[in-house]
This record gives C-alpha cells, structure tokens and sequence, in this order.
C-alpha cells in the first residue's frame, strides 16, 4: 500500500514528465525538416540618410529564427555585388539541404518600385535617374525565381522594405510603397510578406524595431501557432500601433502547414473564403472597433467591402475604403504592367488620371507604343512563330506551292472514287509519315547574335519576370 504523500509525489511527477515530454516532441517535430534562414538588414546606406532599425530588426529576427530551429546566416549593409551573391549561397545551401526543407529570406531595409517591378536596395547605390535602379539594385522577381529554381519544401520571404522613397532625383516620379505581386501564379509553396499593403509606406519605428518586425517577433514566438494565424496577429498589432497608417499584406501559396514553434502539421487545412454577403452578416451589430479589428486580422477584399457598407463614418470608415480604393488601383497597375501594352497603359490612365503612378504609366504607354499587342502575336503565322531567330520570307510574300510528291503521281483512282472515301484522321503536327514529309532547309543565318541571359539573383531566373507577374523586356 502506497502511502497517499508519495502517490501525491509520484502523480505530480508523472504530469510533469508528460508536459515535458509533450514540449519536447512538439520541439522535435519542428525539427525533423531542415529550415535555413537568410536574414539581412540594411542600415547603412552610403548616398543618404541611414535607417535606425533594419541591422536591429535583422539581429532580433535571427535569434528568434534560431530558437525556432532555423541555421540562420545573418548578413548587414550589404552591397549589390553582396547582395547577389547571399542570395545565390543561400540557394545552393538550400539545394544541398534538399527538398524537405523550409528556406526563409528576411530583409530589412529600403525597397523601390520602378515600371511595376520592386527592387531591394543594396547600401552601395546612388541613382541620378530612374534607369539607374535596375542597375544598381536587385530586383525581388530574381529573388523569387531564384529560390524556387531549387527544390525546397516551402519558402518564406519577409519584406520590412516598404519605407519611403529616400532619394530626391526619383522620389516625384516613381509610385509610391512596393507593387503588388501575387505568389499564387508562381511555383505553390512561397509565402510573400510585405510590411505594408501594396502603394503604401510603412513605418521604420521609434523604439528600436519596426511595427512589422515587433509584431512578427511577438506572433512567431506563439507555441503551435500556424503561420497564417500569426499574420492576422501582425496584421491587427501593426494595425493598431500605427493607427491605421499601416496595414502588412502578404500572398500564400503554401501547401504544407508552417509554425515558428511547435512542429509541423502537415498538408495546410484548406480555408473557405467568405462572401461579401457572409462578412456582412458576421459584421452586422458589432461595435465598429470590434468589426474593424476582424477585417483588419482577415485581410481579405470581401472583408473590406462589408465593413465600408456597414461603418461609413470616420476614422475607421475612410480608413478601409482607403485601403480598399488603394486595393483595386494596385490590381489595375499590376494588371497594367503584365500586359505592358500601350492599351493596358491608356486604361490604367483612364481609370486612375491623377495617381502616384501617372508619370510611371505616361512613361510606359510611351515606350510601347509600337509594341503589337497580344492579339496580334497569338494570330501571327504559325511557321513565323516557330521559326525562331533568323532571316524570313518578305511580309506579304505568297508561300511557295507544295511539288506534289511521287506518291500523289502514281495515284489512278478516279477522283470520284478518291473523294468517297472517308478522310484519314489529322496527323499531330510532328509526326513522322514516310514520303509526305517536305523538308525545306533554312536559309543561313550570318552575323546572328547569341541570345542574351541575364542570370538576375545571382546566377538562377532569366530576366523575363519568371512566375511572379514580371514582364519581359522590350
């Protein structure tokens, strides 16, 4: 018979042994994948005034991101020709890791939209014109190419790069905040969060770390918390301390479930978006802060429209229709710049005439003004699409007639009969048939030049904007 102390005793310890071993499994199941870090921050920047808190923001994040289990390479003030190189070690490592890992890139610093694409902006730069930008910065598409050229499990991007505009010769010219880009058309499992919604500026802080690197560093350290629901959490927090003024964005096409601490739970659950109509009957009623609170941590376009229907007056009112007429001007340029048409320019221009991005799209409409639009190129000559570089016939040229081939002379059979038969079924445009096959050579090609590569992001993702709704140059 056990004495009740000592049942006391054994009890008590057992809970406790179990609530270990419990943390400790959870801490084990976070790390049975490989996570790598690339944490930057950009502070001392050379042509203008430095920035207080990225180095600050880049030194808390790296140790939560080590406690968290990630081997975290931590770099400062970092040059283009750094910068670029960071990237692509950090993508080799990535490589070598293998495919069940977690890569993640934050950055702290400035970060530019120039013709709709963004730049991260290395401390080494001193534009004098807009054209200097993509020259002198690295550009966020090769980023994203980049770290998808290689087989990972999900990657993670975080962008506390949304300040203002510091530099005086481009500042009245160039959009404000960072252009949106939708992860969604790329390759599935990215995560790309900004520290602010798209066309807006966000905020470096008084008190040592951003509002966005603050926040996350708070949500991160939460035990089990997914990483969608910790960004509801930055989103409400930053929301909050910078009274509206700024508002986190980010765009997810992650298929597996991530959490900071807490082990991994696998395929991410599927979410069921809401309706205007359901937002607008969740909302009904509720004290106009309470309802804010909840489209704010939401995020979504329907939250927004349901809540400017709902609370109209000020200040929470102006603030969402704000954020969701900025919204829709965002989509419109985006739109605008993945078509980089004259028309896509002019509609932009049309809807939006007096915008931040008016000198942008003048300039753009400009530029490709003589460029065909997509119509015309989806129905240009088949042969002409796939001859590929190379001399042509003259336009307007008849084809060269067919010579009818050995096996149409021998043919006897009256036409009459040949016309009855049913007709053989279409041949794929490849295929191989003995003796029907005409082969016309090329004509040679002199003074050709090589088609040029630019390897953006460190040697990974061709110059044409990859999966991530950039353009290819003209």
């Amino acid at each position: 018979m056990v004495p009740p102390v000592i049942r006391s005793v054994i009890v008590a310890a057992t809970v406790m042994f179990g609530a270990q071993s419990a943390a400790l499994l959870g801490s084990t199941a976070a790390l049975a994948e490989s996570r790598l870090a690339l944490v930057i921050g950009q502070s001392s920047y050379r042509s203008i005034a430095p920035l207080p808190n990225p180095v600050n923001d880049a030194k808390a994040m790296a140790q939560m991101l080590g406690d968290a289990g990630f081997e975290v390479q931590s770099a400062t003030d970092l040059s283009q020709n750094d910068l670029r190189a960071r990237i692509a070690g950090f993508a080799a490592n990535v490589s070598a890791k293998g495919p069940d890992t977690v890569a993640l890139v934050f950055y702290a610093g400035h970060g530019l939209q120039i013709d709709g694409e963004n730049y991260l902006v290395p401390v080494d730069i001193d534009p004098k014109r807009e054209a200097d930008i993509p020259l002198q910065a690295v550009r966020l598409n090769d980023i994203l190419n980049t770290l998808t050229s290689v087989p990972s499990k999900s990657r993670i991007i975080l962008l506390d790069a949304c300040r203002n505009n510091p530099f005086p010769a481009i500042s009245k010219t160039t959009g404000r905040g960072l252009a949106q880009v939708d992860v969604k058309f790329g390759t599935p499992g990215t995560l790309l969060s900004f520290s602010t919604s798209p066309g807006a500026e966000a905020e470096d802080g008084k008190d040592g770390n951003s509002p966005y690197t603050t926040a996350l560093l708070k949500a991160g350290r939460e035990p089990g918390l997914p990483i969608e629901d910790a960004f509801k959490r930055v989103r409400l927090s930053v929301n909050q301390a910078t009274e509206g003024r700024q508002t986190p964005w980010e765009s997810s096409s992650l298929v597996n479930d991530f959490r900071f601490f807490g082990g991994d739970a696998g395929a991410k659950p599927a979410v069921t978006k809401k309706t205007v109509d359901q937002w607008r009957k969740e909302l009904q009623g509720k004290p106009v802060q309470d309802a804010n609170n909840l489209i704010v941590s939401d995020g979504s376009v329907e939250a927004y429209e349901a809540f400017v229907g709902l609370y109209a007056e000020p200040p929470l009112g102006p603030q969402a229709k704000e954020w969701l007429d900025r919204h829709y001007k965002m989509v419109a340029w985006n739109n605008a710049v993945i078509t980089n048409t004259a028309p896509s320019y002019r509609d932009f221009l049309a809807k939006y005439p007096d915008s931040d991005l008016t000198s942008t799209a003048q300039k753009l409409e400009e530029r490709t003004r003589n460029k065909p639009v997509p119509d015309a190129v989806a129905n240009a000559p088949t042969n002409v699409a796939l001859a590929g570089p190379g001399p042509t016939c003259p336009c307007g040229a008849p084809p060269a007639a067919a010579p009818a081939s050995k096996k149409a002379e021998r043919t006897t059979e009256p036409a009459k009969k040949r016309a009855d038969k049913p007709l053989p079924p279409p041949r794929r445009s490849r295929e191989i048939v003995e003796e029907e096959v005409i082969v016309r050579r090329a004509p040679p090609v002199y003074y050709e030049p090589v088609p040029r590569i630019y390897y953006g992001g460190g040697g990974y993702g061709g110059y044409g904007g990859g999966n991530y709704g950039g353009r290819g140059r003209y």
